[in-house]
């Protein structure tokens, strides 16, 4: 089967719910076309009764007219907005699904999109989506049957000349099909480049600091403008191949209608056809133009969603997080790395052979310069990233085994780049699995992570909105956040990622205090470049390029003067 078949049934798949609402819109296109005969018939009647001089009629025609054009009103209205109805339930539902199908995939696809390509095929391309299925299909319907029913008239009135008429069909067919793969073409061009728009946009607002303190206005305004010209480019080039592509169709249409006027016009064809015939006749071809033209530039909105649909389809395809395992222990904090491996895509091999013991309660600091491989060691103990090799053992369980949100609500974890939502200090605290907390364990929380005093003298303490990344509170203030979110989280192992390495002496006071604080009784495991974080540690490990080469206490590993010894002289002296 054709692929884009197979994508066009797919998309029409979504429609199916909505079975009960399209026979409203088919009705209402009915009762629209057949206003458009009846315009022909009417046309008829009048010129005869002018000719015949029947008053009664005469006086009866704008009453007609007026009906007329009230049941073409109805009809419109009803296929319109029942039209509309599908489309815009259609776009609610695909993009309820590309959502949910985001927050499933691996944390990979993220870092091999943009965000700003991912955001434009949630909002752009599934807003297209509705141009190749409803809006296609509702000009299919209402050009289509205003077609039918005037062809249908045409072939009762004269079938002759109206097979004139149709010999024109296969040319124009031909042009469709010449000016549909240009489209398809242009309209994946076209939301490529919306995805390029978007990532600038999304950078410069994220950077709004960086693009200000670097002077980088003008840069970034370049970089917009180049981008946005491609994308109108790309736009204006379809606009140009479907406006080319009607003015044609029109042309060989006007041309078969000529031919039908030159023959209908010979004596001998019109001897037996009154005025009022010959009339009807004529318009009803001359109507059949508009709809003619209306479907073909249906080729351009079906290119325009058919290519959306390949994208939202390949996205909705992938596949997802790996979450084969069906246990739900609770965790006590037994960690085993047995000869771990981790080659990302690229080839870089960021954890060889790994092998280490962590028992339930002890606090293990991991050191080691910049691209040692730490953070890629704890991205393998909440699966952000799968071994390729080896194996990592939770209180003798198989990490595999465990049910994937199991395995993450039993770890908590804070990171370097702390994450805050567009929400209350206490939603960002209470956050995902942890809104059912109470008040009482939330200031508890933010007590024990030394936030409570300053949240307090925030203007709506624990209600103050923190904005777009929480960027009105300092980074100690956001990073103690953080850490009452962990706290609250009171999961069995604990992940503190390099979380001390850009704070002032008093902010890193208080943080080791709260730190202190969220180890109690729990597996931490602390990836830090401050020797005050990691000198209480019941083991260090140092790694280079994703392995072992040293372990033990501080003390342990400085008489030994190796590598530790090296980094604690450079690193830690102040």
């Amino acid at each position: 089967m054709n692929p884009d078949y197979k994508v066009y049934l797919r998309l029409l798949g979504y429609l199916k719910p909505f079975w009960g609402i399209a026979i409203l819109v088919v009705v209402g296109f009915a009762i629209n076309a057949a206003t458009e005969v009846s315009v022909a018939k009417l046309l008829e009647k009048i010129i005869t009764a002018i000719q015949e001089k029947d008053y009664t009629f005469t006086h009866l025609f704008p009453f007609l007219v007026v009906l007329l054009m009230f049941f073409r009103g109805v009809g419109l209205f009803l296929g319109g907005y029942y039209t509309a109805v599908i489309s815009r339930n259609l776009v609610f539902n695909v993009r309820q699904e590309v959502f949910a199908k985001l927050l499933r995939l691996p944390s990979q696809y993220y870092l091999d999109n943009t965000s700003g390509h991912i955001t434009a095929k949630i909002m752009y391309n599934v807003e297209q989506l509705t141009a190749a299925s409803t809006e296609s299909l509702r000009t299919l319907l209402q050009q289509g049957l205003i077609t039918i029913a005037l062809l249908g008239y045409l072939f009762y009135s004269n079938w002759r000349l109206t097979i004139c008429i149709l010999i024109f069909a296969p040319l124009i067919g031909l042009l469709i099909r010449k000016a549909a793969k240009r489209m398809r073409k242009l309209s994946i061009q076209v939301q490529d480049t919306m995805g390029d728009v978007n990532h600038v946009v999304q950078e410069t607002v994220n950077g709004n600091l960086v693009v200000k303190g670097f002077a980088g206005h003008q840069y970034e305004q370049e970089r917009f403008k180049q981008n946005s010209l491609e994308n109108l480019r790309r736009g204006l080039k379809m606009v140009a191949v479907q406006q080319l592509n009607s003015p044609v169709v029109q042309l060989i249409m006007s041309i078969a209608l000529s031919i039908v006027i030159w023959i209908a016009l010979r004596p001998e064809i019109l001897r037996d056809t009154s005025a009022g015939e010959f009339v009807a006749y004529i318009t009803a071809a001359g109507m059949l133009s508009k709809p003619i033209k209306a479907l073909t530039d249906i080729n351009e909105k079906l290119q325009r969603g058919m290519a959306a649909a390949h994208s939202v389809f390949e996205l909705l395809d992938m596949p997802e997080e790996k979450n084969t395992g069906t246990l739900t222990p609770t965790l006590k904090g037994n960690i085993e790395f047995d000869q771990a491996n981790l080659v990302y895509a690229d080839g870089h091999h960021a954890i060889h052979d790994f092998s280490l013991n962590v028992k339930a309660g002890e606090t293990v600091a991991l050191v080691g310069r910049s691209g040692a491989g730490k953070s890629s060691l704890v991205n393998l103990l909440v699966r952000f990233q799968e071994l390729s090799s080896g194996g990592i053992k939770l209180d003798g369980l198989d990490i595999h085994q465990i049910e994937l949100n199991s395995l993450r609500t039993q770890i908590a974890m804070v990171n370097q780049q702390v994450v805050l939502f567009n929400r209350t200090v206490r939603e960002n605290i209470a956050y995902g699995q942890l809104e059912g907390a109470s008040d009482e364990e939330i200031i508890a929380a933010a007590k024990a992570a030394y936030a409570h005093d300053f949240i307090m003298a925030l203007p709506q303490g624990y209600d103050t909105p923190l904005g777009a990344q929480g960027l009105n509170l300092s980074g100690g203030q956001r990073q103690r956040i953080a850490i009452a979110r962990a706290i609250l989280k009171n999961a069995p192992i604990l992940i503190l990622d390099e979380a001390t390495s850009a704070l002032d002496n008093e902010s890193e006071y208080f943080i080791q205090r709260a730190f202190d604080a969220a180890m109690q009784n729990r597996t931490t495991i602390v990836i830090a470049h401050r020797l005050s974080t990691i000198e209480n540690a019941d083991r260090i490990v140092v790694m280079d390029q994703g392995r072992i080469i040293e372990q033990g206490t501080h003390q342990e590993l400085l008489n030994q003067q190796g590598a530790y010894y090296q980094l604690h002289q450079r690193n830690f002296e102040e």
